[in-house]
């Protein structure tokens, strides 16, 4: 006789270190998903009621306490549906990232996480223990195995799911987003798949954490590797994934498959989530930029609208001598175009001051770089007093080639609190920008087509000091995200001096990364946690 099970998969948006409100929002969704959709079983995210990743949070008895009470209380309110949810939780072994199942105020199994990722962004065997048990447990006369995020990503947990007799893999995580990174899971579920025979849904986290930005894309893979149920990118919701089975077989009923986005729009949305959720957790009551006419700065103000709204976001032009016409026309028409409140406000008389005061200092000293911070400085002390008084998020504009070779200045183009294109290079700010306008009008054409300049001297233009960007952001894709050598690089094609001085300046600058904001991670190679170089050492020394 064919039964059917419905299970819910809650993609939720979950706030770190906010366990009792976390478990607020997993009981409301649980009443939703029996109710609304009489599901039997919910799923929720790994590390649920702590938020992921609450890195340094777990080694706080007091946090560990709260989570015990929580799970009570969830158990306590919710009946009549089974939960999955994900919790640290304390043991004589230590303490273990594990996935409880919850039923009529019991619970009924605890899975322990087995394989602990280390690299990356992931640091997870600082906290946890990992679990070598099989669990599974039935609804509705099938019989489901628990598995935790990385488990996935390795056969053994999914085979030792298989041989206790699971006829359907259950897969709760908290997977942060990176380009291509949906269709890298489908692939890895899909190999699954193919190795036990069994279908996998999958529950994933939606949102963003400091650097991190969660996609959500829960989805199910049926025994055949089909997608039957993708839920959409980027929003919280609760979707319903049917599962008839009899004594042979299991099958999904077709549920919401969501389209697979363009690169550009998966990127984009991601920067917004991002900001959004940066600016929004941390209680600031919008976004401030400078906006110079640039495309870097064009690009992150659509972002800071499109994240928050027109009304939060305030965009400043800082003009001094250098400054070309057209940088103050353009800045003044997207300003215009997208709502937002647009100020001027020129630079001449603080840089004056600053070069008078230090007049004597300098006498028969040739003008250099110094003369060009100070003017990127004045205008990172602007920017960082409106943030003060009005209570809004300084957003730095720089993007990740630019960091990369340390085009930017310290206390100056820097200054602020968050670096929405910290992770993007430049070929993708531009393709970002044709993108959104696309979406509706929001970058005048101008800014997009002349040639990128930080106008802090006489006509001057990015590729007097660097490579063109087609060729220093394909270098610094392969020697930052690849990790490939030097004389790899050159035998790839690739000028040897051209590359010696990029690698040279990677090397040299890491300084300025470790004092940057953070940023929102979309390549599986950020500056941060994921790549953690040190200031001080000879390695660049090879190159000479």
């Amino acid at each position: 006789m064919t039964q059917t099970v419905k299970i819910a998969l809650a993609q939720m948006n979950l706030m770190v270190g906010d366990v009792e409100g976390n478990a607020e929002r997993i009981i409301q969704a649980a009443c939703q998903a029996r109710d609304r959709h009489e599901a039997q079983l919910v799923l929720f995210p790994e590390l649920a009621l702590t938020g992921y990743p609450p890195e340094d949070l777990l080694m706080r008895g007091s946090l560990l306490d709260r989570v015990v009470q929580a799970l009570d209380e969830v158990a306590a309110q919710v009946r009549g549906i089974d939960v999955l949810l994900g919790a640290p939780l304390r043991d004589r072994g230590g303490l273990c990232n594990a996935a409880v199942w919850l039923r009529d105020g019991q619970v009924l199994a605890r899975y322990d996480k087995q394989v602990l990722p280390n690299y990356s962004v992931f640091d997870e065997k600082r906290y946890f223990r990992p679990g070598d048990e099989a669990c599974v447990v039935e609804v509705g006369g099938l019989p489901m195995g628990v598995t935790v995020c990385e488990d996935i990503w390795q056969p053994e947990p999914a085979q030792r799911a298989r041989q206790a007799g699971a006829r359907l893999i259950l897969n709760i995580n908290a997977s942060p987003f990176h380009r291509d990174k949906h269709q890298e899971r489908l692939e890895v579920l899909r190999t699954r798949v193919a190795e036990t025979g069994l279908p996998i849904a999958y529950l994933n986290l939606v949102g963003g954490q400091d650097e991190l930005v969660f996609d959500g894309h829960s989805m199910a893979v049926d025994a055949e590797g089909s997608l039957r149920l993708c839920a959409p990118p980027w929003q919280e919701g609760v979707y319903l994934l049917e599962v008839q089975h009899d004594a042979g077989n299991i099958r999904f009923s077709s549920g919401i498959v969501a389209p697979p986005q363009p690169p550009e729009a998966s990127l984009y949305d991601a920067l917004v989530l991002g900001v959004r959720d940066y600016v929004n957790k941390n209680g600031f009551k919008g976004a401030v930029l400078g906006l110079s006419g640039g495309i870097d700065s064009a690009l992150t103000l659509c972002i800071a609208v499109d994240a928050l709204g027109p009304d939060a976001v305030e965009a400043i032009m800082m003009p001094y001598h250098y400054t070309a016409g057209m940088s103050r026309e353009d800045a003044a028409a997207q300003a215009k175009l997208l709502g937002v409140r647009f100020r001027e406000i020129p630079i001449a008389p603080m840089v004056e001051a600053f070069m008078g005061g230090l007049s004597e200092a300098f006498a028969g000293l040739a003008a250099d770089t110094t003369e060009e911070n100070i003017q990127a400085r004045c205008r990172g002390t602007i920017l960082m007093a409106f943030s003060n008084k009005t209570g809004r998020m300084l957003l730095t504009t720089g993007n990740k080639s630019e960091m990369a070779v340390g085009y930017a200045t310290l206390y100056g183009d820097m200054a602020g609190g968050f670096a929405p294109l910290k992770d993007l290079a430049k070929l993708w700010v531009y393709r970002l920008a044709r993108y959104r306008n696309q979406r509706g009008p929001a970058i005048p054409e101008r800014v997009i087509e002349r040639p990128p300049s930080a106008e802090l001297a006489p006509d001057q233009c990015d590729e007097d000091s660097l490579p063109p960007y087609e060729i220093l952001d394909a270098i610094l894709e392969r020697f930052v995200e690849r990790d490939e050598s030097f004389s790899r690089i050159v035998d790839a094609g690739y000028d040897e001096a051209v590359v010696r001085r990029v690698i040279g300046l990677v090397l040299r600058n890491e300084y300025k990364r470790r004092q940057a904001p953070p940023g929102v991670r979309v390549t599986p190679r950020a500056f941060g946690k994921d790549r953690r170089y040190p200031i001080t050492s000879g390695y660049g020394r090879l190159l000479r």
